[in-house]
């Protein structure tokens, strides 16, 4: 009989990861501060306040146990379904977009909690289907119908961003599962063909933004100026940047957005390359972590679970990341853990607290399900 208690279950988790998370999130707030101008306010103290909070959520969330999340992947995404319908009817307008549900206490973002739940969700989708059934067209829709209505909510906000990350994270679990290329092929091309319609439905500052990544020259000085400036910090940097709090595109008001979606360009003008490869070198250890994860689990909920919520960690990372280097339109995705901002910080954590759930799996006894899917 396998010994669950909690100091048990504390010793299982992987502190290693664990570190290099804390690593990562303090070196967004010594960011924020630097950002700032050297002060605590207005970032830096609340978001170290946010990390300690979470990141003891995500400790918690790590000691469930993996049955309840299959059990539960179903309810909990009809419940978020039913909460980014609510947007729609009752949500909040902030800055243009109705994306949040105001409690009073907080105010409630659903769709960040679907690019976790439509992870776990086509796990247990994939987990009891029979392997000869994967390839069958019948097995396609259900979670074409899983990625497709969330998304088309999300878009509607509008949130291009969140809405590409759902779809980004279920293409990647259909891929995972076994579903054959030419079925990707296909949809690729049908893609490809409905862009013109797909760009006339975009918002006009979001058609700003597909011209601006094309050609950020044509408008320097308006819809090309985020990018334009992002890529003087960045460049500016060098190998080993301009020193702490020495930055001056983000000081002198020059970089928009420097604490947000272009946190790396204001740690990157500081810190320069060194500092780049710091993030991508210590996220690189993390997502390594979750691909092992995912490699040693033995039912295919783990494995689909475990690599689908580290394709959404990666996701974040590398969208940002050719973001502010102007190789993909802005699309408003934070820096993971780095950026200001609470939604994005509790998604990954989250993330990483049910990885790491996941990843006690491999003391268990061997749980029932379908044969392997990876």
């Amino acid at each position: 009989m396998l010994n669950t208690s909690l100091p048990d279950k504390l010793r299982l988790l992987p502190w290693s990861v664990i570190f290099v998370i804390i690593a990562i999130g303090s070196f967004g707030i010594a960011v924020l501060y630097s950002a700032a101008g050297g002060s605590m306010e207005p970032w830096a103290l609340t978001q170290s306040i946010r990390f300690a909070v979470l990141l003891v959520a995500m400790l918690a969330v790590a000691q469930i146990d993996i049955e309840v999340w299959i059990k539960y992947a179903y309810p909990l995404y009809a419940v978020i379904l039913v909460l980014l319908t609510v947007v729609e009817i009752f949500g909040k307008i902030g800055m243009g977009a109705q994306r949040w549900i105001d409690l009073g206490v907080i105010r409630l973002q659903p769709s960040e909690f679907m690019k976790l739940a439509i992870i776990l969700a086509l796990a247990r989708y994939y987990h009891y289907l029979p392997r000869a059934f994967i390839e069958s067209p019948r097995a396609l829709w259900p979670p074409v119908l899983m990625i497709g209505v969330p998304m088309m909510l999300v878009m509607a906000q509008p949130d291009l961003g969140t809405s590409l990350m759902i779809a980004f994270g279920g293409v990647a679990m259909l891929f995972l599962a076994g579903v054959r290329l030419r079925w990707f092929i296909g949809a690729g091309v049908a893609v490809a063909a409905a862009l013109p319609v797909v760009y006339s439905m975009l918002r006009p500052y979001q058609q700003r933004r597909v011209l601006t990544f094309l050609d950020p020259a044509a408008d320097p000085l308006g819809a090309g100026y985020h990018i334009t400036q992002s890529k003087i910090a960045i460049g500016s940097g060098g190998i080993f940047g301009k020193g702490y709090l020495n930055g001056t595109q983000s000081h002198l008001e020059y970089l928009p957005e420097k604490h947000t979606d272009f946190i790396f360009s204001t740690m990157a003008e500081e810190w320069g390359l060194m500092g780049g490869l710091f993030i991508f070198g210590a996220y690189a250890i993390v997502i390594g972590w979750g691909i092992s994860v995912s490699i040693t689990g033995r039912t295919p909920f783990a494995k689909l679970a475990a690599m689908g919520l580290t394709c959404t960690v990666f996701f974040y990372l590398m969208i940002n990341a050719l973001m502010v280097m102007g190789l993909a339109p802005v699309v408003g995705i934070p820096m993971p853990l780095v950026s200001y901002g609470g939604s994005a910080m509790m998604t990954v954590l989250l993330t990483m607290g049910v990885l790491m759930s996941i990843a006690r799996e491999r003391h268990r006894p061997m749980l029932g399900g379908g044969p392997s899917s990876l």
